[in-house]
């Protein structure tokens, strides 16, 4: 892998995990059209570089998580902030679980890079158009219980296997259970924080266990940067047209790019 390579890598990354059209998709995608190989190298790039957009998360959201922070010590539920914190807790916990349990199984996948992107890209489809034709999309997170979070989390862990956007399938988790899109894209992203630190520190114990590390290092700074810097760009973007837009418009992209990836597999096969 060049740094130009993972300098559009880490654009991918950044553009796509946060708007719900799948971010492991496009990078799978972008994977086979670079001619990439699905080396244990090219996977830890691919997980490692979800590191930018978590920072691009924690910049933008650096005062709730302050907050949230602060307030997690008093008695759990006490107070509306450690209401929320203990909230982001449960929903975390069914995808952190799933991650250890079925990572072997994700590794693997990553060798069939058109067919894993069109499962995920056809569930982030189905996910959306449902949870805009069932959400009622009139709850803020102030009316969250445990219940929601619960399964909002369970929504999370699809992202993990058989597949789906990390976004897409939490946002339509929170809209599934009543929160208007704002709300239900703010949480989903507040819970992603910790997934995602999760597994980048899994890969960076691997990592450094990987012969040629200091070779490898300027290429993962490279797709680092590029995905903190178009992540945090992305997530202002989001949120702003979701206050105003439906998630139809990413249902039917991803429905159209799945059909063209497996198009694509077979065809080339």
């Amino acid at each position: 892998m060049s740094v130009v390579q993972a300098l559009l890598l880490g654009i991918i990354q950044g553009l796509t995990e946060f708007i719900p059209v799948s971010s492991t998709a496009h990078l799978l995608i972008g994977q086979r059209l670079l001619g990439l190989g699905a080396g244990e190298a090219v996977f830890a790039f691919l997980v490692l570089v979800q590191m930018g957009t978590l920072l691009a998360l924690v910049v933008y959201f650096w005062k709730d998580l302050w907050a949230l922070v602060r307030a997690f010590p008093a008695r759990p539920f006490s107070t509306p902030l450690n209401r929320q914190a203990w909230f982001i807790l449960i929903a975390t916990l069914p995808a952190l679980l799933a991650g250890l349990l079925l990572r072997p199984l994700v590794q693997a996948l990553f060798r069939a890079p058109l067919i894993e992107a069109a499962i995920r890209l056809a569930t982030a489809a189905l996910l959306m158009a449902l949870a805009e034709r069932l959400g009622r999309r009139t709850r803020k997170l102030e009316s969250m219980g445990g219940f929601d979070a619960l399964f909002v989390g369970l929504m999370q862990a699809l992202a993990v296997f058989p597949g789906a956007s990390r976004s897409g399938s939490t946002i339509s988790g929170g809209l599934l259970r009543g929160f208007d899109r704002p709300a239900a894209a703010r949480f989903a992203f507040l819970i992603s924080i910790p997934v995602m630190l999760a597994a980048g520190a899994y890969e960076t114990l691997e990592l450094i266990r990987m012969p040629g590390l200091s070779a490898f290092l300027p290429i993962l700074l490279a797709g680092f940067l590029a995905a903190a810097v178009f992540g945090w760009l992305a997530i202002r973007w989001l949120l702003g047209y979701l206050s105003r837009h439906s998630l139809t418009v990413f249902a039917v992209y991803c429905a159209v790019l799945a059909a063209l990836c497996l198009a694509w597999n077979f065809l080339g096969a």
